[in-house]
């Protein structure tokens, strides 16, 4: 519950449109939100709806205090959090993912003379950017194609202010036309710029009709040399229009939005389709969405990667309807949207969703092998649960046990991610009665720890314990009464339904991503200790079998079923053997021999 000085806080906020930055006590922004009312909306994660929700319940556990900026609407709101979780990548916001490493295309149409330059961030300073480019090979063949389609300037000068005395190399090889000495008029080189803006937006049917009029231009002057340059141009373009047209569809040009999410993760798919045919798609990767409306996550991509974008079509088909819906429409100017629910419209959102997930499920899969070749997982599991210390060696504590009886524990040791074997302990319980897995754990953890102590043992870096918070108390009690101070030994416990990790001074679970190298350490532990244990309960259940069986018949003792287990070794063992085997064992004779196989062989 936050204090009184920012409950204070909240009673003077306006009942107007702007953005609140709810942060820690070390002043880290925690997450932004933007607001009709900042009055309302801040005051709703103070109620039981908010508390409810348990990604907002871990945010308002740690707000300390808040920041607002008033704005003038909606509209002003949904833009400027967008700019502020750019500015400060909250943890509690949708983020997406390595937004920052996607290049772009920057034609510099600010300059006399423009160029296209490669760049990784697309600023306010008049230049026209296209992206981002997610696939950075994309990026190269267009900027190769336009290369040697137009006659881009590729040098560096300031012109006309800054200019060479002669024309460099690109001139004697026709890719470019020597601007920079006067060879080509400033129209003619921005007819052309013209010419690769539309080639950029998409409208290369524009792009080659105005090349086939200057073609026939050229050739009706008796410039051949110029005709010929123009329908090579064309060649090219036609070369590499039809590759990446995957379908024609009805109707013009439109984006189809598709979203795919998966836990904590999303990717959100943009299908362009220009004149009818489907000429691409572009994609990004959200972070941050487990627990959040897929609307919020829809307007989330569409404000932050969309919006951004110089190649948007008029037409935009949505999955489903955004939140925001009337600040999205004024802020997609003229674009039209919706939520097509039968024809070309669905067919295309359905084909943008199915590119979605499959890229959703590439990543995850390149993220988890990728992880686990170059993140070692010692290394990641300390990260994940905040250790002082790498936790080179670990025990993992299970309990087995088959309706409160023989149950036993037991303890494996892993060290740098590796079981370690010999240093495995099973234990009978002792001192627990019926079934009690909490007094069991506590048994099992103080038992083990005073014995390492006792033997001057080293103790490990990490224990971790089978179960919830009660095993974790255990276990900490356990700590405690074995004579050991509960920060010299760091304690973790691991429940099987949400795989939710709990810490001593953690309130709420922690829950790692599925694909954590550190989650899958702990996974491979508890997994190995409830084999053993396992293992453990049921050898403990078939010698109380065989000693109940082989006891009942008269003249057998403790001496005699001991020497009939050490020569057959099982029940089954003892059950096959014929009398005269039975009579070699020492003690057994005869008569005792048969009356014992009369007896296994009439209670099987």
């Amino acid at each position: 519950m936050p204090d009184a000085a920012l409950l204070k806080k909240l009673d003077g906020l306006p009942d107007g449109p702007g953005v609140y930055l709810w942060k820690d006590a070390g002043g880290a922004v925690l997450y932004v939100g933007k607001a009709n009312s900042l009055r309302d909306r801040v005051r709703w994660y103070l109620g039981d709806e908010a508390a409810a929700n348990p990604r907002l319940a871990m945010l308002v556990a740690r707000i300390a205090d808040l920041d607002t900026i008033v704005v003038q609407s909606s509209k002003q709101a949904l833009l400027l959090e967008n700019n502020l979780i750019k500015e400060y990548h909250p943890r509690f916001n949708v983020n997406l993912r390595d937004d920052k490493r996607y290049p772009w295309l920057a034609v510099t149409v600010q300059e006399p003379f423009p160029r296209i330059l490669v760049t990784r961030q697309a600023s306010d300073d008049g230049a026209r950017y296209f992206g981002p480019y997610t696939d950075v090979g994309a990026l190269r063949r267009t900027l190769r194609l336009i290369r040697r389609v137009f006659t881009v300037r590729s040098c560096h000068y300031d012109l006309p202010r800054d200019a060479p005395d002669r024309p460099c190399l690109d001139y004697h090889i026709s890719k470019c036309r020597a601007p920079c000495v006067g060879f080509e008029s400033r129209e003619a080189y921005g007819a052309m710029i013209r010419d690769v803006l539309l080639f950029l937006e998409g409208k290369t049917v524009e792009v080659r009709q105005r090349f086939r009029e200057r073609m026939a231009e050229a050739s009706r002057a008796t410039d051949y040399e110029l005709a010929a340059e123009l329908r090579d141009a064309l060649a090219r373009m036609d070369q590499i229009e039809e590759p990446p047209t995957v379908e024609r569809v009805e109707g013009g040009d439109s984006d189809a939005i598709g979203l795919a999410r998966d836990e904590d993760d999303a990717c959100a798919v943009v299908l362009r389709v220009r004149g009818g045919k489907v000429l691409g798609t572009e994609h990004t990767f959200l972070e941050g969405v487990e627990g959040v409306p897929e609307p919020d996550v829809l307007t989330a991509f569409i404000v932050r990667y969309y919006l951004p974008r110089e190649r948007r079509a008029r037409v935009v088909h949505l999955p489903f309807p955004p939140a925001d819906e009337a600040e999205l429409t004024e802020a997609l100017g003229e674009a039209r949207w919706g939520v097509p629910a039968r024809g070309h419209g669905r067919r295309l959102v359905d084909l943008a969703d199915q590119n979605a997930r499959h890229l959703l499920e590439t990543l995850r899969l390149e993220t988890f092998e990728g992880a686990e070749r170059a993140e070692d997982p010692v290394y990641a599991l300390g990260r994940d649960l905040g250790l002082s210390a790498v936790p080179r060696t670990l025990v993992c504590v299970d309990i087995s046990t088959s309706q409160g009886r023989d149950t036993v524990g037991s303890v494996v040791w892993f060290e740098n991610g590796r079981p370690k074997r010999g240093e495995y302990r099973t234990f009978k319980i002792q001192a627990t009665q019926g079934q009690d897995d909490f007094a069991a754990m506590h048994e099992v953890v103080q038992r083990y720890l005073t014995r390492r102590v006792n033997e001057s043992r080293p103790l490990p870096d990490l224990v971790v314990v089978d179960g919830g918070r009660g095993q974790l108390n255990a276990a900490l009690a356990a700590v405690r009464d074995a004579g050991l101070a509960e920060a010299a030994l760091p304690l973790a416990s691991l429940a099987k339904r949400e795989e939710e990790v709990y810490l001593p001074a953690r309130e709420e679970p922690l829950r790692l991503p599925r694909r954590s190298p550190g989650l899958k350490l702990l996974q491979r532990a508890r997994d190995e200790a409830h084999r053993v244990a396992v293992g453990f309960n049921r050898r403990r259940r078939a010698a109380r079998t065989l000693t109940s069986e082989l006891l009942a018949v008269p003249g057998i003792g403790p001496k005699r079923r001991g020497a009939l287990l050490e020569r057959f070794g099982s029940l089954a063992g003892v059950r096959s053997a014929s009398i005269a085997e039975l009579a070699s064992v020492p003690g057994i004779s005869r008569a005792l021999a048969e009356r014992l196989r009369t007896h296994l062989h009439q209670s099987s």
